[in-house]
């Protein structure tokens, strides 16, 4: 069955108009100081739009630049520093396979039993993260594609909605008291944007031939990461740039509604409600578990185990002045073992069950 949230043509037609809302959305939130203003403002003006019927998409190349940009910024929050502290993140990254296990075990059984999806269906809806690899391995073993992709693009909407939020209400965070993310684009050196340049594009080449998940924002990051803990640059990605792959992203997450009924996206929304609350309350429980165990702190701990996107949560981290590196290092450890180990386990469950020849997409 197709997914016509993805398979909706990005035309430069659409393509501008997304990005129009995306940065009027983004400045409007950026104005009233909400948190990671530029992402959610897109992605809350675009959804909107969407749903409404307006022709909104975002091309899948560019999409694929802003990660990258964004793989560079994460990889420039690991300094030398970080290496004292690999000892300590042993069993909170032991943890995420129990996680993954356990979140993922749960939601099957509601997506199973209460939404009453197919069992193929509902277990790749039912795993905490890797989209794009559930909706495909997802659709080739029978399941229905476009309810895998809406039930996944719904949690991560809903957790980067309220997260941010509850970080702010709760924990007392204040958005106006954050230094930006990156310098201004003219006060960087040109050696510095060589470097940054080339951790871009030879990270996700790199990546995309070593066929690693996320490759567009794994392997930016890990160049990155190498080119800051070897102190060839101490510099980030400009502030300017940092906010339009903001935009790009948040509208590419509200352009994935584009296309689809209303009946389907309140269905989508209502069982993802479910579905996201159950993996929120895992998360709860590991990040004050470990908290107890390993002393670090329980929000970066949440962060690191929460079901939303390793692009979007290692965002809120930024914005909210938490360390990045241990919460993309964690993310990038869970896309791993699911996209690896969910289609395999699988597999060994349903050992008769034929590979069919549609995609999805």
């Amino acid at each position: 069955m197709s997914d016509p949230a993805i398979q909706k043509k990005p035309t430069l037609k659409r393509v501008i108009i997304a990005l129009l809302l995306g940065t009027g959305g983004g400045w409007a939130a950026q104005m009233l100081h909400l948190p990671l203003a530029w992402m959610i403002g897109a992605m809350l003006t675009v959804t909107v739009a969407a749903t409404a019927g307006l022709p909104v998409a975002i091309h899948p190349l560019l999409r694929q630049i802003m990660v990258a940009v964004l793989g560079v910024l994460l990889g420039s929050s690991f300094s030398p520093e970080l290496l004292d502290h690999l000892a300590d993140w042993s069993m909170t990254l032991t943890a995420l396979a129990a996680y993954c296990g356990i979140g993922g075990g749960l939601s099957y059984l509601y997506f199973r039993f209460v939404a009453k999806y197919d069992p193929v269906t509902a277990y790749f809806a039912g795993m905490p993260g890797g989209l794009t690899e559930m909706i495909l391995v997802g659709s080739s073993l029978g399941g229905d594609a476009r309810q895998i992709s809406l039930t996944h693009a719904s949690r991560i909407l809903i957790v980067i909605m309220t997260l941010p939020f509850a970080f702010q209400i709760l924990e007392g965070y204040e958005p106006a008291a954050r230094p930006p993310p990156g310098p201004p684009l003219l006060e960087l050196l040109g050696s510095d944007v060589a470097i940054l340049v080339a951790c871009g594009i030879v990270g996700f080449l790199c990546a995309r031939a070593l066929r690693i998940p996320a490759a567009g924002l794994v392997g930016p990051m890990a160049l990155s990461a190498i080119a800051h803990l070897s102190g060839w640059t101490a510099a980030k990605p400009p502030f300017e740039l940092i906010a339009a792959a903001q935009v790009v992203v948040g509208s590419a997450i509200g352009a994935r509604f584009a296309g689809v009924s209303l009946a389907l996206i309140r269905r989508a929304l209502f069982y993802s409600l479910g579905g996201t609350a159950i993996l929120v309350a895992v998360t709860l429980v590991f990040a004050f578990t470990l908290t107890l165990v390993t002393g670090i702190r329980p929000d970066a701990l949440v962060l690191a185990f929460s079901p939303g996107g390793l692009a979007e949560m290692s965002l809120i981290a930024l914005a909210l002045s938490m360390d990045a590196a241990f919460v993309a290092t964690h993310h990038i450890i869970r896309i791993f073992l699911i996209v690896v180990m969910a289609p395999m386990a699988f597999r060994l469950l349903n050992p008769n069950l034929k590979v069919t020849e549609k995609s999805g997409l």
